[in-house]
């Protein structure tokens, strides 16, 4: 099997750096795209600005590779968005990649040749089965030494539904649901925001950007409405720590969110676990929560609550995943987010990642399961590892060879326009102990002093 490829699934920013790292190792990678470029995923969030610096966002590989390329390098502290990325780093990568990348190539399937998940006989020396499907509808088998899962979670965003599922009626609304946050710098997504009332579901940094885009448009157009649900008992500390917080980005946006809040912009309901979902005759909405709270005339829902990973078409491999988090089992306990925030999440590599079926690795957000902590540095560490474990190098496979800075790995500008100034008020370490759960009570109206009513 020496001869055959590494298959990398997804060509986002660690699918990517797993080819490079794969290259500079003299393994031949093949990295299979479902969308028709680069960083497809990442080119979704076009409008949001990342935490991190230009620093952190190349793989020590991929830039070595890049500057064999005259690539010009876009420096190293500057806050990108994702456009940035997708076009300054991205797409460079992929073209000086060559043919080891394919696009709109859909992973629909990965098994052990000829064997199910249910023989053991052969399991060691078969191939890996990549099953494929092409735009044209037309079908292939890819034989592999091993498969990279680097295709991550952006595609299973979590449902409204407070237990985990989808409410009622949900998927019946689905023309007026979004689970993305909504770029409205486009003409014709802020004209159908402009005026209307809006259900933001979520209590994550998603959310807050989210009220805050949506309050500056209530600003501009006030018969706009924001009504905010929240799954918890009371907001308590989902702003953040404010002036005090170690990750300056995350204080700015949370002050400013919390701003809009006690400026009356926007309506809070808390303790509110969505049941159902009601579309009128009139395409409004009515919201109603599992202890009966309604909120009515609606006109469309974003709901940020977050992200799984897609694990259907690899029901045929054996995966050793956490029941909790689905995360690989000896990652999970060093990732979970009621213990862990993103800079006390120490470098991991190919160990904690090993499941009993060999040659297989879920990496990058994928392998962080439903756990919000990933970054991109600790991906690159991941296929780092896997690379060199593939290439026989284990020495540096277990080796640890990133440190994550104490500040500045969270940091930077987040989804604002003015990078500098949150960089100007960067320090300390890069991220402070998650906050304590906080008990559910009663769903509950927070009273806001307001000039108007919402």
């Amino acid at each position: 099997m020496s001869e055959l490829p590494v298959v990398v699934v997804g060509a986002g920013p660690i699918g990517l750096a797993a080819a490079a790292e794969l290259r500079e190792r003299g393994l031949t990678p093949l990295v299979l795209e479902r969308g028709p470029a680069a960083g497809a995923a990442v080119a979704q969030w076009n409008h949001v600005r990342l935490f991190s610096r230009w620093s952190e966002l190349v793989d020590p590989a991929a830039r070595r590779l890049l500057d064999t390329t005259g690539w010009t390098s876009p420096g190293d502290n500057g806050y990108p968005t994702g456009r940035d990325w997708v076009g300054k780093y991205l797409i460079p990568l992929a073209e000086a990649l060559g043919e080891a990348v394919q696009f709109d190539t859909e992973v629909v399937g990965v098994a052990r040749r000829g064997r199910d998940r249910v023989v053991d006989s052969g399991r060691d020396t078969e191939p890996l089965s990549v099953h494929v499907r092409r735009a044209d509808g037309s079908e292939d088998r890819i034989l592999a030494r091993a498969v990279i899962d680097a295709s991550g979670t952006w595609t299973t965003p979590n449902p409204l539904g407070g237990d985990g599922l989808p409410a009622l009626g949900e998927k019946a609304a689905s023309d007026a649901i979004f689970y993305r946050v909504p770029d409205l710098e486009n003409a014709d997504t802020r004209s159908r925001f402009a005026g209307r009332h809006t259900v933001i579901a979520g209590s994550g940094h998603s959310a807050l950007t989210a009220i805050v885009a949506l309050a500056d448009l209530e600003e501009d157009a006030p018969d706009t409405r924001i009504t905010w649900i929240l799954r918890r008992g009371d907001v308590g500390a989902t702003f953040g720590g404010g002036d005090a917080d170690e990750l300056p980005a995350r204080g700015a946006l949370g002050l400013r969110a919390k701003k809009a809040v006690d400026a009356g912009l926007l309506r809070v309901v808390t303790g509110f676990r969505t049941n159902t979902v009601e579309l009128s005759d009139k395409n409004q909405l009515t919201v109603e929560s599992d202890a009966g709270t309604r909120i009515e005339g609606v006109d469309q829902i974003v709901v940020l609550t977050g992200f799984r990973p897609d694990l259907s078409w690899l029901s045929e491999i054996r995966l050793e995943l956490d029941p909790v988090l689905q995360a690989p089992v000896q990652l999970a306990p060093l990732i979970d987010p009621n213990v862990h925030s993103c800079g006390t999440v120490y470098p991991h590599g190919v160990k904690e990642l090993a499941h009993p079926e060999a040659g297989v690795f879920l990496a990058g957000m994928k392998s962080y399961g439903r756990a919000p902590t990933f970054l991109a540095m600790t991906g690159y560490e991941q296929v780092r590892s896997i690379a060199a474990s593939l290439a026989g190098d284990q020495e540096s496979a277990e080796r640890v060879e990133l440190t994550l800075p104490d500040t500045g790995v969270c940091g930077g500008a987040g989804v604002f326009d003015d990078p500098d100034a949150a960089a100007a008020n960067e320090g300390g370490g890069c991220c402070g102990a998650p906050a304590k759960p906080t008990e559910l009570v009663a769903p509950q109206l927070i009273s806001l002093s307001s000039a108007r009513a919402n």
